[in-house]
C-alpha cells in the first residue's frame, strides 16, 4: 500500500464529485484484459483486490484509486531479425534489393504477427486524491505513466483540470543552495546521503552512501554543479529523494509510522487494513509536501512555474 514514488498536481476549479457518483464512474472504466491484437490497455481495478468490490476508498477527505496497465512487450532484436530474413528472402526470390517502404510493410506485418504471442506485463498504478487540499499524488516511476492515470481519470469524469504542482523556487536551485550553503537549510529539514550533480560540459556526478558536507561534494560544487537529485527527510516523518521536476522518489516512511500502523486493531479484515495504512500515509505526506511547498518559496502558478523552468534551460 505504502506508495514508492510521488508525482504531484494541482487541480484547478474542480468541484469534488460525490464518492457513489465516482464510483460508479471508475466502475464503468475498469480494467479489461487486452484483446489479442491490443498493445497496451489501462483501467481502473479495486485497491482492495479482486475480492474487493470498491473502486475507491475515501478517508477524511483523501481518496484512493488504482488503475492497471498491461502491455504486450515484443523486443526489438526479435522483430529486427524476423524482418532481415524475411526481406532477405524477398530479395533472393526477386533480385533486387527492397526498398525501405517495403522493408517497413514487412515489419508492420511481422508486429501484428506476433503482437498476439508476446509476454503481457502488468503494473498497478495508484492514485490518493486529496480533496480538501486539491492536490493529486501518483505513485508512479516516471511521468509519463503518472499522466497516462490522469489522462484515464479525466476520461472518466469528463473534464479534468491539472497541472504539475510548482513553487516560486525551481527545485533545482533550491537544492543546490541547500548543499552548497548548511546556513541556507531549513529548520527540520536533514540531508541524506545520495546525490546527483550536473553541469553543462562535464557530464553527471553520482554519489550514494556519502557525506554530503564532504571535501569532495564541495570541490563540485565550486565547478558549476548544479543539483538535480538530493536525498532529504523529515525526521520521524519521511525520506525521499527529491528530483529537479518536484517528484519525490525512493519514498521511506519513518519507523514510527510504520509501528503505528502495525499496532492498528484491524481484525484481521484486509480492507480496514488497507484503509488503515493509507489514512496514515496520507496523514504523513500532506504537512510534509506542504512543508517542503513553503521552503521552496510557496506555490506559483502553472504560468509561473513554465517560465521558471525556462529560465532555467
Amino acid at each position: 500500500m505504502w506508495f514508492k514514488h510521488l508525482h504531484l498536481y494541482r487541480l484547478h476549479n474542480t468541484e469534488v464529485i460525490p464518492l457513489e457518483a465516482l464510483e460508479e464512474r471508475l466502475a464503468e472504466q475498469a480494467f479489461r484484459p487486452l484483446g489479442g491484437s491490443e498493445a497496451t490497455r489501462l483501467g481502473w481495478r479495486t485497491p482492495g483486490g479482486r475480492t474487493s468490490p470498491r473502486f475507491v476508498h475515501e478517508v477524511q477527505g483523501h481518496r484512493l484509486l488504482s488503475a492497471l496497465r498491461q502491455e504486450r512487450v515484443l523486443p526489438s532484436a526479435v522483430v529486427r531479425e524476423e524482418v532481415e530474413e524475411r526481406a532477405a528472402d524477398r530479395e533472393a526470390a526477386e533480385g533486387r534489393p527492397l526498398p525501405r517502404r517495403e522493408r517497413q510493410a514487412i515489419k508492420e506485418q511481422v508486429y501484428e504477427e506476433f503482437l498476439p504471442r508476446a509476454f503481457v506485463r502488468s503494473q498497478r498504478l495508484d492514485l490518493w486524491w486529496d480533496t480538501r487540499g486539491g492536490l493529486i499524488g501518483v505513485n508512479a516511476s516516471s511521468r509519463k505513466r503518472a499522466e497516462e492515470i490522469l489522462d484515464l481519470l479525466r476520461q472518466t469524469l469528463g473534464s479534468l483540470k491539472v497541472t504539475p504542482l510548482a513553487t516560486q523556487m525551481l527545485p533545482i536551485r533550491a537544492m543546490t543552495a541547500w548543499l552548497s550553503d548548511p546556513q541556507q537549510r531549513p529548520e527540520g529539514l536533514v540531508l541524506g546521503d545520495q546525490v546527483e550533480l550536473k553541469a553543462k560540459d562535464e557530464g553527471v556526478v553520482r554519489a550514494r552512501h556519502m557525506d554530503l558536507d564532504s571535501d569532495e561534494i564541495k570541490q563540485l560544487l565550486e565547478n558549476d554543479r548544479q543539483v538535480t537529485r538530493l536525498a532529504l527527510e523529515v525526521e520521524g516523518q519521511l525520506a525521499w529523494t527529491l528530483h529537479d521536476d518536484l517528484a519525490l522518489k525512493s519514498l521511506r516512511f519513518a519507523d514510527a509510522v510504520i509501528d503505528e500502523a502495525a499496532q492498528a486493531d484491524d481484525g484481521d479484515d484486509a480492507i480496514l487494513r488497507l484503509e488503515t495504512d493509507f489514512a496514515l500515509m496520507a496523514q504523513t505526506l500532506a504537512p510534509v509536501i506542504s512543508q517542503l511547498t513553503r521552503w521552496l518559496g510557496g506555490e506559483a502558478s502553472a504560468q509561473e512555474g513554465g517560465a521558471a523552468a525556462l529560465a532555467q534551460q
